[in-house]
C-alpha cells in the first residue's frame, strides 16, 4: 500500500482521501502524521466521507474533544493526539472502548504515544509543501 502522490488543493486532498478510504476495512487504525497545517483533518474529511460515515463537512477536527465517532455503530471513529501531554492524559481518552468492535479508527499525531493494538495498521505522512500543495505517503 505504499504510495507518494501530490495534491495541489484541500479538493484534491479530500479527492485522495475518498480513494484511499476504498483500500480500507474494519479493523483498521490509520495512523496520520505531519505538522500543523499539512492536511490531516482535511484528508480524514474524504476518508470518513468515502467511507460513508458522514459529510465531508460534518468531520471535525477533534482536537478539544479528542475523539470523534461517525457512522451508525461506531463504524470509523477519529481522534487527535495533539493535546495529550501524558500517559495519564492518554490513558483517559477511553480508547478501549473504539477498540471493543471491528472499526476503522484515524488518529492524528499518532506518533504522540504508541497505540498497542493487533489491528493493522496504515501509516499516512502528510507534508505541507507550500501553498495548498500537500504530499501524501502511505507506508
Amino acid at each position: 500500500m505504499d504510495e507518494d502522490v501530490i495534491t495541489h488543493s484541500a479538493e484534491e486532498t479530500v479527492a485522495w482521501g475518498r480513494a484511499f478510504a476504498k483500500s480500507l476495512q474494519a479493523p483498521v487504525l490509520v495512523l496520520l502524521t505531519g505538522e500543523l497545517g499539512s492536511g490531516k483533518t482535511t484528508l480524514t474529511k474524504g476518508i470518513v466521507a468515502g467511507l460513508n460515515a458522514a459529510e465531508e463537512d460534518e468531520v471535525t477536527s477533534p482536537t478539544f474533544t479528542l475523539l470523534h465517532e461517525y457512522g451508525a455503530g461506531g463504524k470509523v471513529f477519529h481522534g487527535d493526539l495533539y493535546r495529550v501531554e501524558s500517559l495519564h492524559d492518554f490513558e483517559t481518552l477511553g480508547l478501549e472502548d473504539v477498540f471493543a468492535k471491528p472499526a476503522i479508527v484515524i488518529m492524528e499525531w499518532s506518533e504522540k504515544f504508541p497505540l498497542k493494538t493487533e489491528w493493522p495498521q496504515v501509516r499516512v505522512r502528510l507534508e505541507h509543501l507550500g501553498g495548498d500543495a500537500r504530499r501524501i505517503c502511505t507506508f
